[in-house]
């Protein structure tokens, strides 16, 4: 399915922004991390804006995915707090971020490990066209991976 292609590509893009900003941490490269955390925070608005508004509103209409769906999009909205306001120089910050990326990973387990092969069964061809139009929306002038 192309839409998850795309969500699991935005995942891995997020997760290698977020690597390389540890490593530039461990160098002492306080800008490169901040511009890396910078590009993982962009590819992850959009990224969570297209699952929000496509397969997760789509699949939110049952009550057995919507609470799986919820702690979910609660996930998106705690991470996108910190990122608002991560500041670097702070080795609080930086320990917490270390931490948070390690979170990520179990969140974008929990999507491609359990939701989106729910979702292969779930749907029908209406609900894909709602949830790609979600994707397209989130990501204007961008095509998907072909």
């Amino acid at each position: 399915m192309p839409l998850l292609r795309d969500y699991i590509a935005e995942h891995e893009r997020a997760v290698d922004h977020g690597r390389e900003a540890v490593r530039a941490l461990d160098r002492g490269e306080l800008d490169a991390a901040r511009q890396l955390v910078a590009a993982m925070f962009e590819e992850l608005r959009s990224h969570w804006q297209g699952e929000e508004n496509g397969l997760f509103a789509v699949m939110h209409d049952d009550d057995l995915y919507a609470e799986h769906i919820d702690p979910l999009v609660a996930e998106h909205r705690e991470l996108a707090a910190f990122l608002e306001v991560v500041d670097l120089s702070d080795p609080d910050d930086q320990k917490r971020l270390r931490a948070e990326i390690e979170e990520l990973y179990m969140h974008i387990a929990k999507e491609e490990d359990g939701l989106f092969p729910a979702a292969l069964t779930a749907l029908d061809g209406a609900d894909w066209d709602a949830a790609m139009a979600g994707w397209q929306a989130a990501h204007p002038g961008r095509e998907m991976i072909r």
